[in-house]
């Protein structure tokens, strides 16, 4: 889980992912509960800044990641308002929040196909594996990761290519 990796090694790729993730989500939802988009904008920048200070103290056991965040959200906008106006924040649009957090059988299905992906990456072989990772877990360029193994950019590519042809044939299986 990406929270945890926050919380537990300050892992700044797992908080890179999150933020790609849910800042865009989070300034949305803040954009329909009334605020200026500079004012959401910057709301979403201290409620992922809060994601990375405070990341340990979720506890999955009490709320979904989305939960968790869009609580953060809600109570930075109703804190936002507070300051600015001396007021309570403006009435929670519910159907708001219940758009962006995923659903129950959402995140089941989510588990189950991360489970499904997991499984089939263990059947590649190492420099597959590795490749594979760096190229769309981490998000290095093919020519960086060409580099970074002293491989030619054709090998990373061709490895790509299988890599992602045995994993398709893998995951069709399980279907």
């Amino acid at each position: 889980m990406l929270i945890r990796r926050v919380a537990t090694a300050r892992d700044r790729q797992a908080f890179a992912a999150l933020f790609k993730y849910f800042a865009p989500r989070v300034k949305a939802y803040l954009r329909r509960a009334g605020l200026e988009p500079g004012e959401a904008e910057e709301v979403a920048q201290e409620v992922l800044l809060s994601l990375w200070r405070k990341a340990e103290s979720f506890d999955p056991a009490r709320a979904a990641p989305a939960t968790w965040v869009f609580a953060i959200a809600r109570n930075a906008r109703i804190d936002r308002a507070r300051r600015n106006h001396g007021l309570p924040g403006a009435p929670e649009p519910e159907e708001a929040e219940d758009e962006l957090a995923p659903s129950a059988e959402t995140l089941t299905l989510t588990a189950e196909r991360e489970a499904r992906v997991r499984g089939a990456l263990g059947q590649l072989a190492p420099e597959q594996q590795k490749i594979v990772k760096l190229s769309f877990f981490s998000d290095t360029p093919h020519a960086a990761i060409a580099s970074e193994l002293n491989l030619p950019l054709g090998t990373v590519k061709s490895r790509i290519r299988l890599a992602l042809a045995k994993l398709r044939a893998a995951l069709e299986e399980v279907r």
